[in-house]
């Protein structure tokens, strides 16, 4: 807690608060977890006070896994040497040390917001708005969905992106940065990693909830992100989240509106997206486009999904894709679902 800068209740009327709880044999982080989950914690290195800089717009979509370097790098170079705040809804401030030692920035701070009475203070909406880059850690989507969606905290972010302000985010930064989100507010506490075949077991699964329109990002509308995914074996997932977008109640969507496609990062890897849809994968894996245009079957609830075909689109590491045009530099393959089994054009049946 040492170098943290606690809101809304703040740690002296915290510690107050705890006393008639005789918690004086436990830790005090633990003692006071209690009030501070109403509370955004703030933690800052580099200069006490802002700049005023001209960003530039870019999208780092991290995969997931270890970090970065270069996609860090790229996004501090858009903040043009202005304060980057990192967005969390719990953790720890580590990502300070680690973007200032490799980027020549002003301030970079970590900013806490674990509750809707922490994404109301006013501090919190000050800090995004002053914010000349954005990063969103991995963590819990539902968490960013069920904290901050509806309050300053998403509004400040859109007008942030208006301004040009260049965002990224990793594993469940990334699920967040598409129109639609898998939010995983269906999951227990206890519950494994939601794989490809237990989504395709049941499109309609009780695990299976998806959101929308958190952030207003144009080169991303239409699109459904996913992480982690080669190696949490995630393809079947975002198969059926595009089945359940594009026949929303087992009906195909209207001619005349767009279709939802999808982007797989695996881990270690990262999109460097430009605002006008060029892309660029880097990292130790690949990104995958997926496009269920063409696709149709049966996505019914408590019916094994059988769909397809979606058009793949596998992009690797220091190749090039366009979004807008959906297309670029990758290996194309077909996939389709029949009663919960994936099939691929690819030699041997792979799927990634």
């Amino acid at each position: 807690m040492r170098n943290w800068h606690l809101g809304a209740i703040g740690y002296s009327a915290c510690m107050k608060m705890m006393r008639p709880l005789l918690c004086a044999a436990a830790t005090l982080a633990v003692c006071a977890l209690p009030c501070l989950a109403q509370s955004y914690r703030y933690a800052r290195v580099g200069k006490p006070d802002n700049v005023t800089v001209t960003p530039r717009p870019g999208f780092a979509l991290m995969g997931g896994g270890s970090d970065l370097d270069e996609a860090f790098k790229w996004l501090c170079e858009r903040g043009a040497g202005g304060d980057l705040v990192v967005l969390r809804s719990h953790g720890s401030n580590d990502y300070n040390p680690y973007i200032a030692k490799l980027c020549k920035m002003n301030s970079v701070a970590t900013l806490v917001i674990g509750s809707r009475t922490a994404a109301e203070d006013p501090f919190v909406a000050s800090t995004i708005a002053h914010a000349s880059a954005i990063f969103i850690a991995g963590g819990d989507q539902g968490e960013y969905t069920t904290f901050w969606m509806r309050t300053p905290v998403q509004t400040e972010l859109n007008a942030a992106l208006k301004r040009g302000v260049p965002i990224g985010g990793t594993s469940a930064g990334l699920a967040v940065l598409g129109q639609f989100i898998y939010t995983s507010l269906g999951d227990k506490p206890d519950d494994p990693n939601l794989d490809g075949k237990t989504a395709m077991a049941d499109p309609y699964g009780p695990r299976i909830d998806l959101d929308r329109d958190f952030l207003d990002i144009p080169i991303l509308k239409n699109v459904i992100t996913d992480t982690h995914f080669a190696k949490r074996d995630r393809m079947g997932r975002l198969l059926t989240f595009l089945a359940r977008l594009n026949e929303p109640d087992g009906k195909p969507r209207p001619a005349d509106t767009a279709h939802i496609r999808g982007i797989g990062v695996e881990e270690r890897a990262a999109v460097l997206l430009e605002p006008d849809g060029e892309a660029r994968v880097i990292g130790r894996g690949g990104a995958y486009f997926v496009d269920a245009a063409q696709a149709s079957g049966t996505v019914e609830k408590a019916t094994a999904l059988t769909f397809g075909p979606y058009e793949v689109q596998k992009v690797a590491p220091g190749h090039t894709f366009n979004v807008k045009t959906w297309s670029g530099d990758a290996t194309h393959y077909t996939l389709t679902v029949e009663a919960g089994t994936i099939r691929s054009t690819q030699q041997g049946g792979k799927v990634y």
